[in-house]
């Protein structure tokens, strides 16, 4: 799992019927640099699945490939990104 910040939202004019009920973000994963030192510096922009409710400016915990899909189960969902909780704050 990785920590990222939220920039956007992406917009859909059509989703496969297995995603209803979610929306996607748009993310920047966050080197630990980042995390302690307040760089800048962020990853490549990641679109995620959400169904928590994150908005710009949260910091969400991203799991990726197979991890991703695990919180549906046995259904088959086509997510490479999801998000699988939100962060009130970090302690170092």
């Amino acid at each position: 799992m990785r920590i990222a910040e939220v920039i956007g939202r992406v917009t859909l004019s059509r989703s496969h019927p297995s995603l209803r009920g979610a929306r996607f973000v748009l993310a920047l994963p966050m080197p630990l640099e980042a995390l302690t030192e307040d760089s800048d510096k962020r990853g490549e922009d990641v679109v995620v699945y959400d169904d928590l409710g994150a908005g710009p400016g949260s910091l969400i915990g991203l799991s990726e490939g197979r991890e991703a899909a695990n919180p549906f189960g046995k259904v088959k969902i086509p997510v490479d990104a999801y998000c699988a909780c939100l962060l009130d704050r970090l302690s170092f």
